[in-house]
Parts: structure tokens; C-alpha cells; sequence
């Protein structure tokens, strides 16, 4: 591997500056890392290096995380994406040669970040040598006192070359003539931009070298922490976690009590109270989904300091536990029907979306922890919290956050609520062949028609600059692909809309003569 290992690394600092020099992240960051992937499994194969099969399992999400990041383009499904590509990276690091992440709790994953990125500024040492193999293990030391003759041969010949290029230059104006050429072709106008290039090239090759060193001698031999002696010993009695609990359970189930009466059977019990249906419907929505994490991390941290040394004391925490899962439950339902009161009333947004997603995964999340906190296995938790992460980012790639909000809004606006043409304008391109297929279709009502032309025409004037520049191949992006392919089908029709722009805004007036400005005044939630 040592003999591979620099040239390969300086391969990786270039295909980063191809890939990513001046150019808007799309297809590029997936083939980067399944490239890198692909040579740290090759370089550490020659050494008989090779992962186990629990750290195998991480290839899954990682590799559909990263096709994801150039399939949508919503905001939160984007920056999760890259986020938890990134992350299963590291991880598939960090447990390279045993696979141990499956038993890692929230103290053993920031351990061992630290030392994976102190392994990329400190490259590790000690070569260790892979099971059977008789090969002695390079000295560091040598290989790199190695270079510093040639690194001190550079610096020296470096000044007495330009002294001696001057004079040359100005004896001989041939010579003179020759240089200027040769310098001119260098475009030393750009040595600044040159030397940054350069500079991070050789950053991303020193750090993958450390990566590559770290999965060889740092990913085997863990030691989880906590395993043999739990860090914080139960000092809590059962009576107080009693109290704490079964009080914290008599207030939600007065709550929920409260919301069968009013939220749960009709609009007449809310507005008979002088609420609008709206107001109690907009009102406490965030509240309740911190009640509801905060209990999840109240479960979680009686579960370690409660003192449980009987079996009859086990059974009352375990009755406790789910007694407050299931008001937990109730509450994130009442949350649950708020925000579809609320959508009714005001229509879907990327907020609210991604709301109603995060709270079934929230509810699976209470769930799962309740069943292992009576397991006792508290360890899992962190564990718990990822693969609910995963489930989150990968539900809101497979629902294509955008298109499901213009569907939804159209199907609102069909039924004679309002459509906000400037918002749908907002949207990502992954709206786009949605917007597109119902504006061709002959079902929906003329002035909705009118509506979704005009959002599409206000999406590509509030786009046009992106648009109306060349993107080289490592920019390339699904969605963008298939709304320009959607958009091309309908731009025989969209001729017919007037763009009016100034200064201040941009104005879409539809064949029929109504006007929409493209710009939403209002902050959506």
C-alpha cells in the first residue's frame, strides 16, 4: 500500500479539483466519493485489509445517499443527504476491521470522530500488519526523511535559478524573447488562483492518506466505552422517578383529555370556545413536538439513573415508561391533527411537510426506545436516533418533498381554495414535472390552468440566470434534467403569458389577463 498510496492520493487532489473547481455540485460529489470508495478499497486490499460485514452494511445507505444528493433538490432532503453520506463515510472508517458502530452509544461515535479527524492532520504511525501476513512494516521515520533532501534541494536551486534566468534574459534578447513566450503561456496573471489549486490539491491527498491510514491501523481493536462499567451509576429511587413520571403522565393525560373534547371531534367544539378553526389549529403546533422530544429524552435519562435491583420495581419502571409513551402518542397525534387543520386552512409548504414526516419517525423513535428501555439496553439508543434519521432523510427522498406540495396545492385549488402561484414559483425543480403534467391536462379548471402556467412561467424568470448558463458535465443534475425536459414540451404554450419585470419585481400576466407577481411577500412556515 505505501508504494501506491502517494501517487493515489495526489490522484484523488485532482479528480477533486475537476469536479469541483468553479463548478455547482450535481453528479460530481457521487462520483468523487464511489471513486474514493472504490481506490481505498483497492489500496487496502493489497495490504489484506478488509472489512468486516457489519461495516459492509453501511455501503447501503451510504451509496443511495449519495445518488440521492443529484436525484432531488428540496433544501432539507439535499443538506441531509449530503450530511449522511458524509457521515456513514466516516463511520465505515472508524469500524473498517470490526464493525463495531452497531454497538456504539453517542460517547463512542464522538470519540471516535475526534480521532478520525485527528487522523487526517496526524497521519497514524504504526503500520499494522494484517493477520498472517509476514511483511515488516515500513519505518515512517525513513520515508520521510527521504524527501527532506530533495525538499532542501528544490528551496536552494529555486533563488539561484531566478538570478541566473535575469541575467541570461537581459544578454540575450532571443532569450529574452523565448521566456516572455514561455511565461506568457503559463498565464502567471493566475498564479494566485494556480497556487490555491494547488494548495488544496495537495490538502485533499495529505487527508486521504490519513483516512486511508486510519481504516488500516486505528478501525480494529476497539474498546467500546462504558461496555464493562456503565459511566454514570443509578443513584435515582424508584419512588422519585415515580413521582416524576407518573405526575408528568396525570398532566398529559389532562391535556389529552382536553384534546378528544376539542380537537378530535370537530370544528363547532373549537369555534363554540371563540377560537377560530385556524388560530387553535395554528397555535402550539411547535409546543407539542417539543413535549414530545423532551419526554423522549426524559424516558431516556430516568432510564439510567433509576435504581431497579428487583423485579417488581423493573415492572413498575417498565408500566411507568409505557404509560408515558402512550400519552406521548396521543399528544403527537393532537400535533399531528393541528398541522393538517392548519394545512386545510392555509395549504402545504417544504415546513409543514417535512413536519408530518419528522413526526411519524418521531413516534416510531418513542416506541423503539420504550421496547429496549424495558429490554434494558439503553446503549442502543444512539443507534435508535440514526437509523430514525436514515428513515426520515430516505422517506423524504422517495416522497419528492416538492412535487408533493404542488400536487396537493393544485388538488386544493381545484376544489376552490386559493393557489398561491408565487410560492409554487419557490419551489425546487422537482415540482416541475408535477406542475407541468396537470398544466397539460385537460381536467382541471381553466383559471387553476391559468394558475400553475403562471408559476411556471414566474419559476423559470426567477431561474433564467441558472438556466441560461452552460453547466459542464459535473454539474449535472436529475431533477434540473427532467424539468427542462418538461418544460420544453409546454413552451409552445407558455409563449402565451406576459413577463412584466423592473427593478423591484416580476409580474406574469396569463392569456386571460389576470396578473400574479412572482415574488411571495409572505414567510412560510
Amino acid at each position: 500500500m505505501k508504494k501506491y498510496l502517494p501517487f493515489a492520493a495526489l490522484c484523488v487532489g485532482f479528480l477533486f479539483d475537476v469536479l469541483f473547481w468553479k463548478k455547482t455540485p450535481g453528479i460530481s460529489f457521487a462520483i468523487f466519493v464511489i471513486l474514493c470508495l472504490a481506490l481505498g478499497f483497492w489500496l487496502l486490499h493489497t495490504q489484506h485489509i478488509h472489512p468486516v460485514r457489519g461495516s459492509l452494511f453501511l455501503l447501503i445507505p451510504l451509496l443511495f445517499f449519495c445518488v440521492m444528493t443529484f436525484v432531488r433538490k428540496d433544501p432539507l432532503t439535499t443538506f441531509l443527504n449530503y450530511v449522511l453520506a458524509l457521515f456513514c463515510v466516516a463511520v465505515l472508517v472508524m469500524t473498517f476491521r470490526t464493525g463495531l458502530w452497531t454497538s456504539y452509544n453517542l460517547r463512542d461515535y464522538v470519540t471516535n470522530l475526534f480521532h478520525l479527524i485527528g487522523s487526517l492532520f496526524v497521519h497514524p504511525k504504526d503500520q499494522v500488519a494484517p493477520v498472517g501476513s509476514q511483511q515488516v512494516a515500513e519505518n515512517p521515520a525513513r520515508s520521510h526523511q527521504s524527501m527532506l533532501p530533495v525538499l532542501r534541494g528544490v528551496l536552494l536551486a529555486l533563488p539561484v535559478l531566478i538570478v541566473f534566468t535575469a541575467l541570461l534574459s537581459s544578454a540575450d534578447l532571443i532569450f529574452s524573447q523565448k521566456l516572455d513566450s514561455f511565461l506568457s503561456a503559463l498565464n502567471l496573471q493566475r498564479f494566485g488562483e494556480y497556487l490555491f489549486r494547488g494548495s488544496y490539491i495537495v490538502l485533499i491527498a495529505y487527508f486521504f492518506v490519513g483516512i486511508i491510514s486510519h481504516a488500516a491501523n486505528r478501525s480494529q481493536n476497539e474498546k467500546l466505552i462504558g461496555m464493562d462499567k456503565p459511566l454514570i451509576a443509578p443513584f435515582l429511587g424508584l419512588t422519585e422517578t415515580s413521582i416524576v413520571l407518573g405526575s408528568v403522565i396525570l398532566l398529559f393525560g389532562a391535556f389529552v383529555i382536553i384534546q378528544f373534547q376539542y380537537l378530535f371531534f370537530g370544528q363547532a367544539n373549537i369555534t363554540f370556545t371563540g377560537f377560530t378553526y385556524s388560530e387553535y389549529a395554528r397555535r402550539g403546533f411547535g409546543e407539542l413536538v417539543a413535549v414530545a422530544v423532551i419526554s423522549l429524552l426524559l424516558l431516556q435519562g430516568l432510564g439510567i439513573v433509576t435504581k431497579r435491583e428487583t423485579k417488581q420495581q423493573k415492572k413498575i419502571f417498565s408500566v411507568l415508561n409505557i404509560g408515558l409513551v402512550v400519552t406521548v402518542l396521543i399528544i403527537l397525534v393532537s400535533a399531528f391533527q393541528r398541522l393538517r387543520l392548519y394545512e386545510s386552512a392555509y395549504g402545504f409548504s417544504q415546513l409543514r411537510t417535512y413536519a408530518h414526516v419528522f413526526m411519524l419517525w418521531l413516534g416510531i423513535l418513542l416506541v423503539a426506545v420504550m421496547v429496549f428501555e424495558i429490554l434494558e439496553r439503553p446503549r442502543i439508543f444512539t443507534n435508535l436516533v440514526l437509523v430514525v434519521l436514515i428513515g426520515f432523510t430516505a422517506s423524504l427522498n422517495l416522497l419528492n418533498v416538492d412535487a408533493f406540495i404542488a400536487r396537493q396545492n393544485i388538488n386544493r385549488a381545484v376544489q376552490g381554495q386559493e393557489l398561491d402561484v408565487a410560492y409554487l414559483a419557490t419551489l425546487s425543480e422537482d415540482a416541475v414535472p408535477a406542475l407541468v403534467k396537470v398544466f397539460s391536462s385537460s381536467e382541471i379548471p381553466s383559471v387553476t390552468r391559468d394558475e400553475i402556467g403562471a408559476a411556471l412561467v414566474c419559476h423559470t424568470a426567477l431561474n433564467e440566470k441558472d438556466s441560461s448558463q452552460t453547466r459542464p458535465w459535473q454539474s449535472f443534475h436529475l431533477s434540473t434534467w427532467r424539468a427542462e425536459r418538461a418544460l420544453e414540451k409546454t413552451r409552445e404554450s407558455l409563449v402565451e403569458y406576459q413577463i412584466q419585470e423592473d427593478a423591484w419585481s416580476v409580474m406574469v400576466i396569463t392569456p386571460h389577463g389576470l396578473e400574479y407577481s412572482c415574488q411571495d411577500p409572505a414567510l412560510f412556515d
